[in-house]
């Protein structure tokens, strides 16, 4: 028992190292690639009309009069303070413009994953059972579809009718500032529909090649010879010894949510991180811009080392 508990310590302190070498160098490339975009970053946030003297205050106040090796030391020490840095249009810090906006981005996100592995695990564990069936080829062929249907048309397809025609839902918005949860829900449902069906064929393709693997293992087939229900043979022991690809899958889709999002929440008007993205692009606010692709790529990061500590619980055959 020490000896597995000093195994999985150790474990678990490499991964904490690997992430923040990951985030070290995430760091870096986000840093070059705001520094490396083409014209002046302060000119370009000031526009045209801009004199030379409020370029001038405006690259002291960014910074951008140092040397590079300087910037990228005075940004890396204010990530170490938690500041990611001002926010030109909002005016406000931008860790603060990310909080204001991570509550619809958060449960959006969470809804859609639900939904996604809600379709997605039982129908590929039923196509994996019935392998071969009209019900397989229809999955198949379903999950096809789903995955090349783009997250935003669906949406202004369950706008079209469940909002305009049928009235069920709001077209757009979080319910304002006074807005109950409920309510708050009832904008959420169409966006985290249309993200959650279009996600969940990654999981049906993933979780039904999984289990067609598990389900010809020789210990499959003895549990059945033994008289074990079909019920119990599949899901206590195939279901339980396909779960680690499936649980890969369903983290990756919480990623790619978390970047869908973006392209959503602009649809539904949501006013989320992924709209705050759009607007900042769109206004050439670098501070935010950067600032969400780190938090973002920190994210990444943490769902992945989340999902690598996960393997021993779910497994403790898997070796540390």
């Amino acid at each position: 028992m020490t000896m597995a508990r000093g195994a999985m310590a150790r474990r678990v302190l490499s991964r904490l190292g690997g992430m923040i070498v990951v985030l070290a160098l995430l760091v870096t490339v986000v840093f070059v690639i705001v520094r490396v975009t083409p014209g002046d970053p302060a000119a370009v946030m000031l526009g045209p009309d801009a004199t030379q003297a409020d370029i001038d205050q405006l690259r002291a106040q960014l910074g951008l009069d140092q040397p590079m090796l300087v910037q990228y030391f005075l940004y890396l020490g204010q990530l170490l303070h938690g500041d990611l840095g001002q926010s030109i249009f909002l005016n406000q810090p931008v860790l603060s413009a990310l909080a204001d906006r991570a509550e619809p981005t958060f449960f959006l996100t969470i809804f859609s994953i639900l939904i996604a592995t809600i379709i997605g695990v039982p129908v590929g564990i039923i196509a994996a059972y019935k392998r071969g069936t009209l019900f397989d080829q229809a999955v198949v062929v379903a999950a096809m579809l789903s995955a090349s249907i783009p997250s935003f048309w669906l949406g202004l397809l369950l706008i079209q009718w469940f909002s305009v025609q049928m009235g069920w839902f709001p077209t757009s918005g979080y319910g304002g500032p006074y807005a109950g949860f409920f309510d708050r829900i009832q904008h959420l449902v169409l966006p985290a529909v249309s993200l959650g069906i279009v996600n969940s064929a990654l999981i049906v393709r993933f979780t039904r090649a999984s289990m067609l693997d598990v389900l010809q293992e020789d210990y499959v087939r003895t549990a059945r010879s033994k008289g074990m229900s079909e019920f119990r043979a599949v899901m206590r022991h195939a279901f339980k010894n396909a779960l680690i690809p499936i649980v890969t899958v369903i983290g990756l889709t919480l990623a790619l949510l978390i970047s869908g999002a973006v392209v959503t929440e602009t649809v539904f008007g949501l006013p989320g991180v992924g709209s705050l993205v759009v607007s900042a692009v769109l206004r050439r606010d670098y501070p935010v811009i950067q600032g969400a692709l780190l938090v973002v790529a920190a994210i990444y990061v943490l769902i992945n080392f989340l999902i690598d500590m996960l393997y021993v619980v779910i497994d403790p055959r898997v070796r540390y």
